[in-house]
């Protein structure tokens, strides 16, 4: 059924109004409505043809005639409605002309696309010329109230189906729906002054003639915006009209397409950085071995030269997979916001930009998702989407289901922008008007930018082979900047020789960090040495009395949760603690010296096994929750803890952009149990493994990891420590000849992450702390108890994290076997909660005197494993680890085999020589 058929009930009312009944049937807004609508028509002079409702003649005519009038005008109402919904449909997005704006070529039936279609609105041709009353809900009219038809529908044509489509009616809020109308519909509202049409050409020259790179170094990929110079003028305009708004810093994201043109033009890289990436007889100033020259970022400061206001300008450098980096600069953003106590957007943004690959990356719909919730949210980013229409080789229609790449972006209420990007004006007035949503209304908005691939994927590439017809209308097609130049020439904004001059100053130009007290200027630490990581007893009792205290007044808490304070109580009076309170302490003492620390992950307030409990919840007041931890010292540091939402891939990149705005803050992410991290497995690969090495930056991002098989299937088992071992860094044939008081400390910096899986609570304690007094940042990962949280065995001393200790990263045995080593007959390496199980089966054999047991707390770079081998050297070696799969088995010990037979037993062997004797290795 038509849709004109929601107003019958209406329409019948408003025949009882004109009869005289009127208020007696009809609603009070339909009254109001006829009314003005009546008295409007009285002042109705001309020769237009009015209605009969707006000449007043609705009360001589018959029942039928006056329902006809009214349905007319109900019908026009319905038009423009359909018009604001559908017109994207038709709207003339392609550059090329081949494809319709969506993908399934569909052409709603309630659009006049014909004159017949009038028909299905009971409206004849001989009404075009007849003039109706507008709804409040259209802005065509400006300060008219009434158009004729033909004019109707003209003015929704020209908002809605000419070079720019918007999809907005979707949004469930009338406020923010009447101002997209009112910017889209308003008559002249797009319309340019002659200073920014020259503005825009000097912007498009810049953004065109970028192609020196092509020009200078044929045979080199650069992977430039032919095809879409206009995304150049489209960042420079949402970056002036967001200063001019009151921002201060911009942090962005983007594939390798475009990223050299816009460091270059946008972010104002020096040219001779980039030239030197191209050619070898130039020399690079910045550093980094591991990836290409169009995958890195720049910070920069500078004035905005439309506004005269300061701006920083951040672009975070991306690897192959091109999305992984949308959830990391969501996370820089939302720490710089943070840092500034911009707490609703005002000075920090986020602009990411991306092609039509958009469609294709769970991790866009994951970083989508959280972007309202309180946590996570950055108060809108604008979504810029290069859409080339092709994805390397493949055709949109196998590449998505979906009519528009950018459909995954409404579920959060985001308008959508479609806007053919050969029309730069229409480009430039979607980008002020984002950004002037963005500023509004602190919600993201996404600029769907239609355009072509001029070359292949890259520039060495024959995009023939698959995609005959569509290049063989790019190769007809005109040039942005000509086809622009001789338009702005033919109205006689500039000259020929204006644009000459333009183009050569150009040519001639071509031709001819945030914490800097942290690091020294080249990037390296200041020192190469990490104080004891120990505490006073005094500052472990008074966090041990707030953990296990209710800071708040009247704030009643569950009864089991207070069974687990008072067992904190107790062991802070017995001088011990376990996993909990450890944690507690680590963080606590940090924030003690304004260190922020941040938390996040699944179910991470309460603790994926109930034991962490750091924000307490009123039993009788719905959302009256207490963060006890922020409520310990006077002038402390901020403890943010967040239940993040069910996703890994986006949160963890979420929080390693976190972590990057700020060396001098501990930030956390928990996997709800280990192997959850296989969902991240991106972030994990492209950005902290890898990071320093590629783009020389540090990150001290700490993953938490649940490791071990409790009895609850294969997927909350093992936390793959394999995975990480075999991508650390590490040399068998480098050995350090002397342990001097650095050469720990020097090791750790020499390795692309730290992996440690304690089997004490105080050792958990110290790492922790040593992630932020060590003069550098390397990402930790940590292998955490499931068992030993409450294993009675595995608790700590006090005296293990007083002042003057430090993590242990070797434990050795303290049993029988340690004082007499003469007697020991095997000494077994293990790591981990397995360490008790053999402590156990020993006692129980009663091998304490034979068998030593060596903890590896760190599994990587453990350097001083020879000491412990020197001291058995005849004796036979085992490693034990815990071991969930074949898999992991032939992954740890081989590395294993690697490390102790290469590392350690090569380098302590001489000592056994001199006996005529060599150890024996096996493996368990």
């Amino acid at each position: 059924m038509h849709s004109r058929a929601l107003f019958i009930v209406p329409i019948n009312a408003v025949v009882n109004w004109m009869f005289g009944h009127r208020c007696e049937v009809v609603h009070g807004s339909w009254d109001a409505y006829f009314r003005n609508a009546q008295a409007s028509s009285s002042k109705e002079t001309g020769e237009k043809h009015l209605s009969a409702l707006l000449q007043g003649r609705g009360m001589s005519q018959s029942p039928a005639m006056s329902e006809k009038v009214v349905e007319d005008h109900l019908a026009v109402h319905t038009l423009t409605r359909a018009y604001q919904a559908h017109g994207h449909h038709v709207a003339r997005l392609d550059p090329l002309g081949i494809l319709t704006a969506d993908l399934d070529s569909f052409v709603p039936s309630d659009l006049i696309t014909s004159i017949d279609k009038l028909g299905s609105y009971g409206l004849e041709e001989s009404d075009l010329d007849k003039s109706f009353q507008l709804p409040l809900t259209t802005f065509i009219g400006g300060n008219e109230s009434t158009l004729p038809l033909r004019e109707i529908i003209h003015r929704l044509e020209t908002s809605y189906c000419g070079h720019t489509g918007v999809e907005f009616m979707f949004i469930n809020n009338m406020e923010q729906c009447q101002w997209i109308r009112q910017k889209f519909e308003t008559p002249g509202s797009m319309t340019f002054s002659d200073r920014e049409k020259r503005t825009l050409l000097a912007r498009l020259v810049r953004s065109t003639r970028c192609d020196f790179l092509a020009r200078k170094w044929s045979s080199e990929k650069h992977f430039g915006l032919e095809g879409c110079e206009v995304l150049i003028p489209a960042l420079k305009m949402i970056i002036d009209k967001s200063s001019e708004a009151g921002i201060e810093s911009v942090i962005m994201g983007m594939p390798h397409r475009g990223r050299l043109n816009v460091l270059a033009n946008v972010v104002r890289k020096d040219l001779d950085q980039i030239f030197c990436q191209f050619d070898p007889k130039l020399e690079a100033a910045d550093e980094g071995s591991g990836d290409v020259k169009y995958h890195l970022g720049m910070y920069h400061k500078q004035i905005n030269r439309e506004t005269d206001k300061n701006i920083t300008l951040s672009l975070m450098a991306n690897p192959s997979h091109l999305e992984a980096v949308y959830p990391v600069v969501q996370g820089k953003t939302k720490a710089e916001q943070f840092y500034r106590g911009d707490t609703e957007g005002r000075r920090v943004m986020s602009i990411l930009n991306f092609d039509a690959a958009f469609a294709g990356q769970g991790v866009v719909y994951e970083t989508f998702h959280l972007s309202e919730l309180p946590s996570y949210t950055t108060h809108g980013t604008i979504h810029v989407v290069v859409n080339n229409q092709i994805e390397f080789t493949t055709d949109p229609r196998m590449a998505r289901s979906s009519p528009y790449s950018t459909d995954v972006t409404r579920v959060v209420n985001a308008p959508i922008f479609h806007v053919n990007a050969d029309d730069p004006e229409a480009v430039m007035y979607v980008c002020k008007v984002a950004a002037e949503w963005r500023n509004s209304f602190n919600k993201d908005v996404v600029i769907d930018l239609v355009c072509y691939r001029r070359f292949g994927h890259n520039e060495m590439d024959e995009p023939m082979f698959t995609q005959p017809l569509m290049y063989k209308q790019i190769r007809k097609q005109e040039h942005l900047l000509k086809k622009y130049a001789d338009k702005l020439i033919s109205e006689g904004v500039v000259t020929l020789q204006e644009l000459e001059v333009c183009v050569s100053l150009y040519e001639n130009l071509i031709t001819v960090c945030c914490f800097p007290d942290f690091f020294k200027p080249d990037g390296e630490p200041k020192s190469m040495s990490c104080p004891p990581t120990g505490l006073n007893k005094e500052v472990l009792r008074h966090i041990g009395e707030v953990a296990s205290s209710i800071p708040l007044k009247d704030f009643a808490i569950h009864s089991g949760l207070s069974c687990i304070l008072r067992g904190r109580a107790d062991m802070v009076v017995k001088h011990t603690m376990d996993w909990a309170l450890a944690e507690y302490m680590a963080f606590g003492s940090l924030l003690k010296d304004s260190i922020h620390v941040r938390l996040s992950g699944q179910d991470v307030e309460r603790g994926t096994f109930s034991h962490r409990h750091h924000v307490l919840h009123d039993q009788e007041v719905d959302k009256r929750f207490c963060v006890p931890m922020n409520h310990m010292w006077p002038n402390q540091g901020l403890y943010t803890v967040h239940n993040s939402s069910l996703s890994e891939y986006g949160v963890l990149g979420f929080e390693l952009g976190f972590a990057m705005a700020n060396p001098n803050a501990l930030v956390c992410w928990e996997a709800q149990f280990g192997n959850f991290h296989n969902t991240a497995q991106c972030i994990i690969d492209q950005f902290i493994s890898a990071g320093q090495a590629k783009w020389v930056r540090h990150n001290g991002i700490v993953l938490l990891l649940p490791n071990g098989m409790e009895g609850m299937g294969s997927e909350h088992s093992s936390a793959r420590p394999e995975r990480f071992l075999q991508m650390s860094k590490f040399d068998p044939d480098r050995y350090p000849m002397e342990f001097t008081g650095d050469c720990e400390v020097q090791q750790l910096y020499e390795c692309n992450w730290i992996v440690a899986n304690c089997s004490t609570p105080a050792n958990y304690f110290h790492v922790l702390r040593r992630q932020i007094l060590l003069p550098f940042r390397k990402p930790l990962i940590i292998f955490t108890a499931k068992s030993l949280l409450r294993l009675p065995e595995a608790r700590s001393s006090f005296n293990e994290m007083i002042t003057g200790t430090k993590f242990l990263r070797i434990i050795p045995d303290d049993c029988p076997a340690s004082k007499n080593p003469e007697k020991v007959k095997r000494v077994i390496f293990c790591t981990g909660k397995v360490y008790y199980e053999l402590a156990k089966e020993r006692k129980l054999l009663k091998l304490e005197e034979d068998v030593a047991i060596v903890r590896l707390e760190q599994v990587a770079n453990y350097s001083c494993l020879p000491r412990f081998l020197i001291v058995h050297p005849k004796d036979p070696i085992c490693v034990c680890f815990f071991i969930g799969t074949d898999l992991e088995r032939f992954s740890i010990t081989s590395l294993a085999h690697q490390w102790i037979l290469c590392s350690a037993i090569r380098k302590s062997v001489q000592t056994a020589n001199k006996n005529n004797s060599s150890p024996s290795v096996n493996v368990l």
